[in-house]
């Protein structure tokens, strides 16, 4: 089910919030696990049992490495995240290695493998990722291990999140678990709405207006692509991909905050970033801490020596480009990104200060346009012409027809991207996301709420389906 469908607009979320208001204390968390399971089998109805499953395995396993001692407490942890990730390997992976090895076969003149195309479970990276981070909390006892197998049910499929995130720690809402009295308020549930219209008009209003004409351009042979129209394919694609995923990742903190939940913050401005390593820290925010707190430091973090730091960072990265996706341009991607990285640490950052904020804003911006590329391309090669594409000072090539309400919505993509440069704004907007202390300001957002809620709808109704970028991965 999609955030953004007249499914869950106008039924599943009013009905499931207008029970959950009413129901005692103790009905609250069986009953928003039951509203997450149908959540999850709408979309998935093979693969609820398979997560289900699972969940249950890892929630028995840490009950015994956590009264286990020595070398079995150990190996009790290792086979628990072993389970995890050799299921995400199978599911996300199979045909990836398989694709690839029967290339490498073909090469040798052997005959191939059959393809067993195995299918992809809705959200599986998000949910192993806090299923993985579950257990490593309770084995470093940074946590107390959930002794309830539906609030550890509800922490892992907790609907907002299930499919796209934010990457929610169990140490962050293990509290509300069991304890909400002081977030079930109509300040929590007023600021939670907000949120979610926002989210909502993000997706639909600007992300699914910019992806047609992305998806019109990058269906265009890069050899016949003129210059302007892959300049326009990619900024407009870097603006879809933003506000879809930041419009879900709000869209998921505000329907958590009306559940008297509190989530982490997923976006804050990236492209106004003066560098590849602040980009990382404004972009995905929950994957960045993630890979940090349990990729980069068990490696060493920057507790090494030069070599090791980069080749750390170019270890992260390159899990993180094959964590987006099953192919050799996120693989590739990620790689870039890591490389920048590097270069930041050894004299890019230093070389680029010098400049002034807006230079080296748009050389950042220059930088993640350019892995974006690789990120949308279907493939390597036409990464490889789209790019030359955007060089190539070409004009006469056949141009994908740009109407008004795409220009429109591009210039306040613009905006709204870079309208964090102005310092008060970008520490005042989480302030005004949830400042609900004013009746004038309480009316005003629900103005806005009003209309923008009815612009959606009006969308919503006359367009086709669009997923969410990210259920891809």
């Amino acid at each position: 089910m999609v955030f953004s469908s007249i499914h869950f607009l106008l039924y599943f979320l009013p009905i499931c919030l207008l029970i959950y208001f009413f129901l005692p204390k103790d009905w609250k968390n069986g009953f928003a696990l039951l509203a997450s399971v149908l959540f999850y089998a709408w979309g998935a109805p093979k693969f609820i049992v398979l997560i289900g499953f699972s969940m249950v395995i890892d929630f028995y396993l840490v009950q015994l490495f956590n009264e286990a001692v020595g070398k079995l407490r150990k190996r009790l942890f290792r086979f628990s995240v072993a389970i995890n990730v050799l299921l995400l390997l199978i599911f996300k992976y199979f045909n990836f290695f398989q694709a690839n090895a029967n290339l490498l076969l073909d090469s040798f003149g052997i005959p191939p493998w059959r393809l067993l195309n195995i299918a992809l479970p809705i959200g599986i990276s998000f949910i192993t990722f806090q299923k993985i981070s579950y257990l490593i909390d309770c084995y470093d006892k940074k946590v107390e291990p959930q002794r309830s197998l539906v609030n550890y049910s509800l922490y892992i499929l907790l609907f907002p999140q299930l499919i796209a995130g934010p990457i929610v720690r169990y140490k962050e809402i293990a509290a509300q678990l069991i304890e909400r009295s002081e977030q079930d308020n109509i300040d929590y549930k007023l600021s939670g709405f907000f949120r979610f219209i926002i989210g909502l008009a993000k997706k639909v209003l600007i992300a699914d207006t910019l992806g047609i004409v992305v998806d019109q351009i990058f269906g265009i042979p890069g050899a016949e692509m003129g210059m302007m129209m892959a300049w326009i394919g990619i900024v407009a694609y870097s603006f879809q991909i933003y506000f879809d995923f930041s419009g879900y990742s709000d869209m998921a903190i505000g329907i958590a905050r009306m559940m008297g939940f509190v989530f982490p913050e997923n976006f804050n401005f990236p492209y106004i970033s003066k560098n590849i390593t602040e980009f990382w820290r404004r972009w995905h925010i929950t994957l960045s801490n993630w890979m940090r707190d349990y990729l980069y430091i068990p490696l060493g973090g920057n507790k090494v020596s030069n070599k090791r730091l980069y080749f750390n960072l170019c270890t992260v990265f390159l899990i993180s480009g094959l964590w987006h996706g099953a192919a050799w341009t996120f693989i590739f991607w990620g790689a870039f990104h890591g490389l920048f990285l590097i270069l930041d640490r050894l004299f890019l950052i230093n070389l680029m200060k010098p400049l002034g904020v807006i230079p080296q804003t748009i050389l950042t911006f220059f930088i993640v346009l350019i892995g974006w590329v690789f990120f949308r391309s279907e493939n390597f090669g036409y990464a490889l012409s789209y790019i030359g594409a955007m060089f190539s000072f070409e004009t006469s090539y056949p141009q994908v027809y740009l109407s008004s309400k795409f220009w429109v919505v591009f210039l306040l993509a613009i905006l709204f991207s870079f309208i964090g440069l102005i310092p008060k704004f970008e520490f005042s907007v989480m302030k005004w996301y949830t400042q609900t202390n004013r009746i004038s300001l309480i009316t005003f957002k629900a103005t806005i709420s009003l209309i923008l809620g009815m612009l959606c709808l009006i969308q919503v109704f006359s367009a086709d389906f669009n997923p969410f970028i990210y259920f891809r991965f």
